[in-house]
């Protein structure tokens, strides 16, 4: 049987920081899921963003 309720996994939206300084159009966003007892605080992790064609700084927003 299924367990009722709020569960502790929650979908997150990783963007990109180093996008919006570099005046090129378009943002490089990534959707993932995270434990929310596991990491309560914001989750930073380095993603390829397709657009400035490297590996950059991504942080969760809201």
């Amino acid at each position: 049987m299924a367990k009722k309720g709020k569960g502790n996994r929650i979908q997150v939206i990783l963007e990109c920081t180093e996008h919006k300084d570099s005046g090129m159009p378009g943002t490089s966003r990534y959707y993932t899921e995270k434990n929310r007892k596991n990491t309560p605080a914001r989750m930073e992790l380095k993603k390829y963003n397709p657009i400035l064609r490297k590996y950059t700084l991504h942080k969760e927003i809201k």
